[in-house]
């Protein structure tokens, strides 16, 4: 698929780039992923942000839905796959207001969300990135 040249701005170059990332993830990633879907939306629904207690929808730039792999059990009822949702409009903001590439602000929240399905808090991932 091809990748426009600029930084990623539609829905549709955000699923491009969300895709692109994806797919470099290392093979034992990607297997262990199995079912995750990636969506982008605009921004968080109501109902998801007021669940987060967050006011300000530019606060949340991505988020894991599901069951992270060390709750899962073979005996969990089916469910629907987990789902990664990237949100357009706070990442395009965050990476213009922090000087990003846009690119490099999409790589970072879906490795981010990517945490959560192994079960990784964001106070482990941030010491994860810390270095400590």
């Amino acid at each position: 698929m091809h990748m426009p040249s600029g930084e990623p701005r539609t829905h549709e170059d955000f699923e491009v780039a969300a895709r692109a990332i994806w797919r470099d993830l290392p093979e034992q990633f990607l297997a262990v992923l199995g079912d995750v879907t990636v969506e982008v939306a605009d921004f968080a629904d109501a109902e998801t942000l007021k669940e987060l207690y967050i006011s300000d929808p530019y606060e949340l730039l991505g988020l894991y839905h599901g069951v992270g792999l060390p709750s899962k059990s073979v005996s969990d009822p089916t469910s629907l796959p987990d789902r990664i949702f990237l949100y357009r409009i706070p990442i395009l903001n965050y990476a213009h207001e922090n000087r990003e590439p846009v690119r490099g602000v999409i790589h970072h929240v879906l490795i981010h969300e990517i945490g959560h399905h192994f079960g990784f808090s964001d106070a482990d991932m941030d010491e994860i990135e810390s270095g400590g």
